[in-house]
Formats: C-alpha cells, structure tokens, sequence
C-alpha cells in the first residue's frame, strides 16, 4: 500500500538523516555568524540536500542499470552500509566524527558551508543517498510511489531547516544527556531496518 510505503520512507529517511542529531554540528559549523546568515545556511544546506536526494531517487535505479549492478544486491550492499552508520549511531562514533568534520571545515575556510559539511555528508551523506537509493527501487517505477518519495524528501529538507533555525533551542532543551539517548534510540531503529533491507535483498536474489 502507498500509505505503508510512504511511512516506511519517512521513517528511514529520518532516522538516517537525524535533523536533531546534526543541530550541534550546524552550530559548530556557523559557530560566530549573525542570526540572519546562520538562518540562509540552514535554508541553503536543505534546499542543496534535497535536490541530491531527489536527483537520487529520480536517477540512481537508471545508474545503477548502466552500471550492471542488480537492485537485490544493493540492497545488501546498502543494508550493510545502514548498519554500519547505525552501529555508529548506537556506540556514539558518528557524532564525534560529524563535530570533526565540522571544526576542519571551519579550520579550511570553506566558503560555502551550506554544501559542505552541512548538505553533504551531514543531511545528503552516504547513509541518506544509500537510503534513498533503496526506497527508489521499492516504487518499482511506479509514479504516485516515486512522487511521495520525492514529497518525503521535501518534507525532510523542511525539518532540517526548521531543526536549524531553532537549533541552538533544540539543544539546550535535549542537554547532552537527551542528545546522547535519541541517537542511541535512532541507532537502534535503523539497524532494525537495515537488517530488513539485507533480508529483503538475499530473497530476491536467492529466493
């Protein structure tokens, strides 16, 4: 059903995309920028991350075929990648590794922070491309399938630019302890679905 589609496509996309759990790594990336450029960073990097997962979801099933890479076996592929990003996610590596990448992006002078570190790898990262990727090849073509993937996207863009423009609120509400539980609790859930992405993958190619 396209309601359970379209459920399974935001929930996936969020938990990947974990707009709460990046709002300390956007901080620190327009850490020192007046309130009216930290808000246009956080609109751009949304607006730049939605158009590569569009871009994804439109595109990358066509790559993928001129590639000769069957979908069963980037669902594994893809699967083992979430896992990896939620075992992550659980043990608390990827934030420490979103915050490094922020401050040397800061250290570099990086002119356009608003599509590096923040569109790419924080919101359209390898996690949320793979993601996409997957959820495309579950529409099977299908228009009104891939549209509500696309509305998906769109919405995620929006929470991360709304999560932005009140990040430095989010934060100090969560404390570093709620930061630290939500990612864990995010990390578990998308290990769940990325077990299911490989289980769904091995049937296809063997069953």
């Amino acid at each position: 059903m396209l309601a359970d589609y379209a459920l399974n496509a935001l929930v996936t996309l969020f938990v990947v995309v974990d707009p709460i759990g990046i709002a300390p790594a956007f901080l620190s990336v327009t850490h020192g920028l007046p309130a009216p450029a930290r808000r246009g960073v956080g609109y751009r990097a949304a607006m730049i991350a939605a158009i590569i997962l569009i871009g994804t979801a439109l595109i990358g099933n066509w790559l993928l075929a001129r590639l000769g890479i069957g979908l069963p076996a980037f669902r594994i592929s893809g699967g083992i990648l979430l896992f990896v990003i939620a075992g992550e996610m659980v043990f608390g590596i990827r934030p420490t590794r979103e915050a490094r990448q922020a401050e040397q992006a800061i250290e570099e002078h990086v002119r356009n922070i608003a599509a590096f570190p923040l569109a790419i790898p924080l919101i359209a990262g390898p996690g949320a491309i793979t993601a996409t990727l997957l959820l495309a090849g579950q529409t099977k073509a299908d228009p009104a399938s891939l549209l509500t993937l696309v509305g998906i996207i769109v919405v995620m863009a929006a929470v991360c630019a709304i999560v932005f423009l009140f990040a430095g609120g989010v934060s100090r509400l969560l404390g570093v302890t709620g930061n630290v539980v939500l990612s864990r609790l995010l990390g578990v859930v998308l290990a769940a679905l990325a077990v299911q992405f490989v289980i769904d993958g091995g049937r296809a190619a063997f069953g």
